[in-house]
């Protein structure tokens, strides 16, 4: 099931495309109907539902396809989905972490660096060895703790960042916990997924490259922490069974500026959640990011934005979103 968020509420995709509310087709069908007030109102609530709910949601979205005008819902009113209780952003694709060391080596990097990089591949044909991840990428999911409190809905505005050059983009797959997780096995960590949905990472790669280089804590410091995006869209976990199977792209001003899958990631879910809950304990709204999809951010086709453009990204079967870098706009 497809879901937004909008002022009025919850609503919700029918089999025919049309948006529906919750809270109004519950009306329709009987508020003892199994569907609670909560979870005809709050998305993660709905998405932590048990089977009997979320079939009394659908007898209900049934009701008022058949009772039309009663429960219509206007999807351009969408706003953020839910507030992220947390965020943490994982890598998982080789070729990224790769092409993406290559092209801040290339850009970032002192010259000679640069040079002696290209050349030894050239010669040798090979990737250089210090841009490949480390046994460790191969060994554990591998991810850092974002900044859940600056995250922008789709349509919103985002600034420049004044610490930055080079603001890019990153597409990513995310999803929302709809179960609590406390050192989970792979098995029950996967059961925890509630829904997915569209992120944008945004990122500062000059400052990345330099905190690469001199910051003990390393690259994801200020280059990470100033904004992310979430679509309006949030798909139910059982609508997307093959996670890795997910196509999206970037437009930029309606240009199609790259495209990419998730598929080849190095672990899965499971594994990254039971990883995640090691010793500490995950709830519903936490908010998980299967890192950028291979070849969709900036950095790796060396393309990059400006202020006054309008970046759309796209994952097939979910949604898009979309933010204009305004000028004006400030954090």
């Amino acid at each position: 099931m497809k879901l937004r968020r909008t002022p009025e509420g919850l609503i919700a995709q029918a089999e025919d495309g049309q948006w529906v509310s919750l809270a109004a087709a519950r009306g329709l069908v009987g508020n003892g109907s199994g569907l609670s007030e909560a979870q005809a109102t709050d998305l993660v609530a709905f998405l932590a539902a048990d089977e009997g709910a979320r079939e009394a949601a659908r007898e209900a979205i049934a009701a008022a396809v058949a009772s039309p005008g009663t429960a219509a819902a206007d999807p351009g009113d969408a706003i953020l989905p839910f507030q992220p209780r947390s965020m943490r952003a994982f890598t998982l694709w080789e070729s990224h972490y790769v092409a993406s060391a290559r092209m801040l080596v290339k850009r970032f990097f002192p010259p000679p660096l640069a040079r002696a990089v290209a050349g030894y591949e050239r010669v040798t044909r090979q990737t250089f060895p210090k841009l490949k991840p480390n046994k460790r990428f191969y060994e554990r999911p591998v991810f850092y703790v974002a900044n859940h409190a600056a995250v922008l809905a789709d349509g919103e505005e985002m600034w420049w960042p004044s610490h930055t050059r080079f603001l890019d983009f990153e597409l990513e797959l995310a999803f929302v916990l709809a179960k609590p997780l406390a050192d989970a096995t792979p098995e029950q960590a996967a059961e925890a997924v509630g829904g997915w949905f569209v992120l944008n990472d945004w990122s500062a790669r000059d400052v990345q490259a330099e905190d690469l280089r001199e910051n003990p804590f390393g690259p994801v410091v200020k280059s990470k922490t100033f904004a992310n995006s979430i679509g309006a869209d949030v798909l139910s976990a059982d609508e997307l069974p093959d996670w890795q199977a997910a196509r999206g792209r970037v437009r930029v001003d309606g240009e199609v500026w790259c495209e990419g899958t998730t598929a080849g990631a190095a672990h899965d879910v499971g594994a990254m959640l039971a990883y995640a809950s090691a010793g500490e304990r995950l709830e519903p709204g936490d908010v998980i990011s299967t890192g950028t999809m291979p070849g969709c951010c900036g950095l790796e086709i060396d393309r990059w934005i400006q202020p006054g453009q309008t970046v759309e990204l796209e994952i097939d079967a979910i949604g898009t979103l979309r933010n204009e870098i305004s000028p004006t706009a400030t954090p």
